[in-house]
C-alpha cells in the first residue's frame, strides 16, 4: 500500500496532521516511539482551548483516541531510515523503514520528530541519572516526598516543574542562569509566592555530586552558605535538541542550531516533504501545545495541496 502521507512522530504535531489528513481523505499512517511526545513530561497544561486543566498525557490520549476514531493507525515504532524513491507517479516516493524492519510507502511525508531533553554536560549528570537525576518532573516527583530538590531552567516546564515538585518536596531549589524567567507570569507568580521555593538566579550548576549510590548535592557558581547545596534529587529541564538527524540525508534545509527550515506551510526544502512542531525554525516561534497543532495541521493541508496540485478543500 501507498500512503497519500506517513507521518513520523506521534506528538501533538503528528497527531494533529493526522486528523486533519484523515478529514481531507488522505490514507495515512502515525509513526512514533512515544505517544504524546514531549507533552507527557508536562504535569499540568492550562493554555490548551476546551481545558482549563489537563495533564499532558491525558491530552495527548485524547488527541489519540481521535486519530483512531478518524480511521488512522498509530504505530509504536521508531524510524530508523527514510529514502525517496524513484518516480512512479511523476513526483518522488519516500520510504520509510521502522527498527523492526516494517516499511512504509508514501507520497508524501510529515515529519514531526520533536527535541531531545537537553543535558548539562556537568560531571555527575550522567553517573546518577536514574539516581537522583532526572529529566522528568510530572515523571518523577512523587518519589521525592519530604527530600530536597532542585530545578535547572527558566522555562514554562521548569517553573511549573518546581510547582509541582513544591507539592511533594520539602524543598524546592529553582536555579536558572539568568536574572529573569522566560515562563508564562502565571507560573512565575505561582514558584515566587510558594514557600517551598527558593530561586537562585544568575546561577549555574558545576557538578552533581554523589556517594556512588544516589545524589547528596550540588556545586553551584556561587555562594550559598557555601558552594554546594546538599539535595536529593536534580531536574534538568533546559530545552531541547532538535531531532532532525533523520533527515540530514535527504538533503533537508537546517539551519546553524540543526532546526529544520520551514516556510508558512511548513514545506521543507524537499518536495513533498512537510515538518511540522517543535524541531523547525517555525516552532522556535512559539514552542507551545497549541502552536504545534497548528503546525501540524497546516502540514497535512500543504500535503493535500501537494498531492492532489490544488488548494485545500475547507473542512
Amino acid at each position: 500500500m501507498v500512503y497519500d502521507t506517513v507521518i513520523i512522530g506521534s506528538g501533538l504535531a503528528g497527531l494533529t496532521a493526522s486528523i486533519y489528513a484523515s478529514r481531507y481523505q488522505m490514507t495515512n499512517i502515525v509513526i512514533g516511539k512515544v505517544l504524546g511526545g514531549t507533552i507527557t513530561l508536562a504535569h499540568q497544561v492550562e493554555n490548551f482551548p476546551g481545558f482549563p486543566s489537563i495533564s499532558g498525557i491525558e491530552l495527548s490520549q485524547k488527541i489519540a483516541e481521535q486519530v483512531k476514531g478518524l480511521g488512522a493507525e498509530i504505530v509504536a515504532e521508531k524510524v530508523v531510515e527514510v529514502e525517496i524513491m524513484a518516480f512512479t507517479d511523476g513526483k518522488k516516493h519516500f520510504k520509510v523503514i521502522t527498527e523492526t524492519g516494517k516499511q512504509y510507502e508514501a507520497r508524501t511525508l510529515i515529519v514531526t520528530t520533536g527535541t531531545e531533553r537537553r543535558k548539562l554536560g556537568v560531571a555527575g549528570e550522567r553517573e546518577y541519572l536514574g539516581k537522583g537525576v532526572s529529566y522528568c518532573t510530572n515523571c518523577d516527583a512523587p518519589f521525592f516526598k519530604n527530600k530536597k530538590v532542585a530545578v535547572v531552567g527558566g522555562g514554562d516546564a521548569a517553573v511549573s516543574g518546581a510547582v509541582h515538585l513544591a507539592g511533594f518536596a520539602s524543598k524546592v531549589f529553582l536555579i536558572h542562569r539568568r536574572d529573569e524567567f522566560r515562563a508564562e507570569p502565571i507560573w512565575v507568580e505561582d514558584a515566587l509566592s510558594n514557600q517551598k521555593i527558593e530561586v537562585l538566579f544568575n546561577t549555574q550548576v558545576l557538578e552533581i555530586i554523589g556517594d556512588g549510590n544516589k545524589v547528596t548535592a550540588i556545586k553551584i557558581d556561587k555562594e550559598v552558605d557555601g558552594s554546594k547545596i546538599p539535595i536529593d534529587g536534580i531536574f534538568v529541564e533546559i530545552g531541547g535538541i532538535p531531532e532532525s538527524g533523520l533527515l540530514s540525508s535527504l538533503g533537508v534545509s537546517l539551519d546553524e542550531n540543526n532546526f529544520v527550515v520551514t516556510s508558512e506551510r511548513m514545506e521543507t526544502s524537499v518536495p513533498g516533504l512537510f515538518a511540522a512542531g517543535d524541531f523547525t525554525t517555525q516552532g522556535l516561534i512559539m514552542s507551545q501545545a497549541i502552536t504545534a497543532c497548528a503546525q501540524g495541521a497546516i502540514a497535512a493541508a500543504s500535503a493535500f495541496k501537494y498531492i492532489k496540485n490544488k488548494n485545500a478543500p475547507r473542512i
